[in-house]
């Protein structure tokens, strides 16, 4: 197993992690952009958006209801806060498994990047 998301969720390296259960896994971001920044991923790779298929849909619906969840636990739901999925390297993916970032606790500016 080579992939990094994969090995994290697998429990083979060590990372700072704030849930999982038998589908995702979710854990602090080693280099923040804002003072919450989470990643959410599947336990399942999937290497891209574009290689979900419509039997996923519900996987991706779990992973948006955990990003709430974990946002209003830290007390930004009010406030708000901002999801995002990268797809391929030219949108800011670098780890090739199905990820979301959930940033809040700052100021996010837009249009971002």
């Amino acid at each position: 197993m080579t992939c990094l998301f994969c090995r994290i969720a697998a429990g083979q390296i060590p990372a700072s992690i704030v849930h999982e259960d038998d589908r995702l896994v979710a854990f602090n971001d080693i280099t923040p952009q804002a003072p919450m920044h989470v990643l959410i991923v599947p336990r399942e790779h999937i290497q891209t958006l574009n290689d979900l298929t419509p039997a996923r849909d519900g996987l991706v619906g779990e992973m948006v209801r955990l990003a709430a969840t974990l946002a209003a636990v830290r007390g930004y739901a009010g406030q708000g806060f901002r999801t995002v999925f990268n797809c391929n390297a030219d949108a800011g993916q670098s780890v090739f498994h199905v990820h979301l970032h959930v940033l809040a606790g700052r100021r996010l500016a837009w249009p971002p990047g």
